[in-house]
């Protein structure tokens, strides 16, 4: 009687070994396919944020160049050289504005991708299932050992 409560212990340990092996295996499934779909989403909103940001400079060009054509054509007007003097230092700190801008709308667009950016140390469950496995089958034969 002994021996088959000792054989029933071991069937059930390969039985638990086993269930621990498959969950282990399908979280590892899902863990891949809902990677696959991560990865795809950020592809995404990358695009959407690049797109959004070249937008951005292109107005913030198109902006400028009106800027400085409107101040170079008033000075003419009035008689002043648009490239030299007062109205070149003019245009240089418009341009200089601009370029400063830019720059903190890039350094916004770099910190908007690295806040939608997974964790590379967010774990993914796979090797706790086989971890489990092992612990339940050592478990088994401890028991059956004592």
């Amino acid at each position: 009687m002994a021996q088959l409560a000792s054989l029933a212990t071991l069937i059930g340990a390969g039985v638990s070994t086993y269930a621990h092996i498959r969950q282990g295996q399908q979280l590892e499934k899902y863990q891949k396919e809902r990677t696959r779909a991560t990865a795809a989403e950020e592809a995404v909103r990358r695009e959407a944020l690049e797109i959004e940001r070249q937008a951005r400079a292109r107005e913030r060009a198109e902006q400028l160049r009106r800027t400085i054509a409107a101040t170079r054509a008033r000075l003419a007007a009035s008689g002043v050289s648009p490239d030299e003097g007062s109205a070149a230092a003019l245009t240089r700190g418009l341009a200089r504005d601009a370029a400063a801008a830019q720059a903190e709308d890039d350094a916004r667009y770099a910190l908007r991708l690295s806040a939608g950016r997974a964790s590379l140390l967010r774990p993914d469950g796979s090797l706790a299932a086989y971890l489990r496995a092992g612990q339940s089958f050592g478990t088994a034969l401890r028991s059956l050992l004592d």
